[in-house]
């Protein structure tokens, strides 16, 4: 039996167990959730559930043929994987770090995912002990602000902010079509439906009508915020997006839902290229990057010591440069926050 201590306090079972025991897949501790072998309080719980200080964590006899195999789920990390993610770094200080996550490269492992940020950390200690730990993530193919914790009582105090809606994330995306109204919230519920293979891979989310949402097994309340803030005729719009919720693959379902996926994403949007100036249809052909367009462009958030307003803004990867210089749209043109401008 081990006890949450109050800097381990407000972290998901999975990922506190992952930091305790970095051998154990998390498939492994899913599969010993099921079995109820992992026990919190004597009680079973589930992967995701949130760890609070003074529970007792029973932690069951580990397969041997896992621990006796470590060196299958570690990564090695390079010199030049070490330098990619120092070049990364947006923002340090004693306690957070933050990066502009490049398209392509997962914010953690999965079914076979064994090059990721969280594998790829230890290069960013910067002379402590420890290497910063995740406190929310990004898609494998979304670009931008992703925060981490340097120590774990900043881990704790980040968790709980977003958890509670009290930082502020703002995604620009290319969509396909133009909004209308070209400014409005969107609050359809999402609910997983399966994937293919034994890893559930594909799996995707449905967006529900909200009258429907409690009535439907598995469904959760989601809301976006979401702003145009150009177009180029009716073809392709830039919007500004705000996960008021954070579920996953919100804003990717929610925008196909009204019929202007994201740019580039096959999974919610088609992956032909035809796009009649309707909305429909993921691909624009011609120069534009068949790459997701979707970038978490900043992050605002109080500092969990300081009590400083921290506000951070990535630069957009080079496969949506390339396409906002070919639609001639430029970021000195468009508020930092939208939102807050109404009448733009």
């Amino acid at each position: 039996m081990i006890e949450i201590s109050r800097d381990d306090a407000d972290q998901r079972l999975d990922r506190w167990f992952r930091r305790q025991f970095p051998h154990i897949s998390h498939g492994v501790i899913e599969k010993l959730c099921r079995k109820g072998e992992i026990r919190v309080d004597g009680g079973r719980v589930k992967a995701n559930s949130r760890l609070q200080a003074g529970q007792m964590v029973r932690v069951p006899p580990l397969p041997d043929d896992v621990i006796d195999a470590p060196a299958t789920t570690r990564v090695k990390i390079t010199d030049a994987d070490a330098q990619m993610m120092r070049n990364m770094v947006l923002y340090r200080d004693d306690h957070v770090i933050a990066l502009n996550k490049p398209p392509g490269l997962p914010t953690q492992g999965g079914t076979g995912q064994t090059r990721h940020i969280d594998g790829l950390a230890d290069a960013l200690t910067f002379g402590l002990d420890e290497k910063p730990r995740l406190v929310h993530r990004l898609d494998k193919d979304t670009s931008g602000v992703l925060l981490m914790a340097r120590t774990r009582g900043a881990a704790a105090k980040l968790t709980a902010a977003f958890r509670h809606r009290a930082t502020r994330k703002i995604y620009w995306g290319a969509v396909a079509g133009v909004p209308h109204p070209r400014m409005g919230t969107i609050k359809y519920g999402l609910v997983k439906a399966p994937g293919h293979g034994r890893g559930g891979e594909g799996e995707k989310m449905l967006c529900i009508h909200p009258r429907e949402v409690d009535t439907t097994e598995g469904a959760k309340r989601a809301t976006t915020d979401y702003a145009t803030l150009s177009a180029l005729g009716g073809r392709v719009a830039w919007v500004a997006m705000v996960p008021v919720t954070g579920r996953t693959h919100q804003l990717r379902a929610h925008v196909a839902e009204l019929g202007h996926p994201i740019v580039g994403d096959g999974k919610y949007g088609g992956s032909g290229q035809e796009n009649l100036g309707d909305g429909w249809g993921a691909q624009l052909g011609g120069e534009i990057s068949r790459k997701l367009h979707l970038h978490a462009r900043s992050l605002s958030f109080e500092h969990p010591f300081t009590g400083a307003q921290i506000n951070l803004v990535a630069p957009l990867p080079e496969h949506m440069k390339r396409t906002w210089a070919t639609l001639d749209w430029h970021e000195r043109d468009v508020p930092a926050d939208p939102f807050e401008e109404p009448e733009f």
